[in-house]
């Protein structure tokens, strides 16, 4: 064996022990994601949803951190992923459907608990979708609506209604509408753009500037209100985008 080849198969053994091994510093953005979402959970069955919708939106934020920090230190590991997935079966799963479920949902008997049953199994089986096309899915689409983004819609709802000080009583059909709405919107075949392609090193026009901080002005103006038409906004685009790939698709094409 020559030095190339022994030092090819060090390098690598080196780096099939690195990544079955468990790090620190990712891990704990996921830990505290997962805090995050066992917290939503109590808040719900103590009656604070507003407290509850919020914790969600944060467990979006350090769920986001986790992966960007083991990528930025080298440190991904076998272990972080599957971690990571449970997380989000909580974080985006199970507690948004609890939240909807003791906020409205169960004012409606049986429909209601299906309606939240619904929203967990889409979520668990977005997540195992996920996780088996991880090699294989085109970077730039996310298939069906992320379990974040479905978990925004559901508890943004309900910090919105919280936020104005209404009765969530006349809404319930309204919510349980848009948690069926989540829950199969999840397991769609629908595109949305992943924003993996989005890149930040690049130079930008001035506007966007402009556009960002507009948006940061208006989420500190209204956070529940924003950040949950954001997020509709980007649930509506999966059909708008899916819509269009299909017709461009089916567009005869001139010879």
């Amino acid at each position: 064996m020559d030095d190339d080849d022994y030092q090819t198969r060090r390098v690598a053994l080196k780096n099939r022990v690195r990544r079955r091994g468990i790090f620190l510093l990712p891990n704990l953005f996921t830990t505290a994601a997962l805090f995050a979402g066992f917290y939503a959970i109590v808040q719900a069955m103590n009656v604070n949803f507003d407290y509850a919708s919020i914790a969600i939106f944060v467990a979006m934020v350090l769920d986001g951190l986790d992966g960007r920090v083991a990528r930025m230190t080298h440190t991904q590991s076998a272990f972080g992923a599957e971690y990571d997935s449970l997380s989000d079966m909580v974080c985006f799963g199970a507690a948004p459907a609890l939240i909807m479920y003791e906020w409205v949902l169960r004012d409606l008997g049986k429909l209601g608990w299906i309606a939240a049953f619904v929203y967990v199994a889409g979520a668990a089986l977005r997540l195992a979708r996920f996780n088996t096309l991880l090699e294989v899915a085109d970077k730039r689409w996310f298939t069906g609506l992320p379990s974040p983004s479905a978990a925004a819609v559901v508890t943004g709802l309900v910090w919105v209604v919280d936020d104005l000080g209404y009765d969530p009583e006349p809404l319930r059909w309204i919510a349980w509408v848009v948690t069926v709405f989540a829950g199969l919107t999840m397991v769609s075949n629908l595109k949305y753009w992943s924003f993996k392609t989005l890149n930040l090193k690049k130079s930008v026009p001035f506007v966007m500037i402009f556009l960002v901080v507009l948006f940061v002005a208006l989420v500190s103006w209204q956070p529940p209100l924003v950040l949950f038409a954001g997020f509709v906004v980007y649930a509506i685009s999966g059909y708008v985008v899916s819509a269009w790939l299909l017709l461009r698709r089916r567009r005869p094409v001139s010879g």
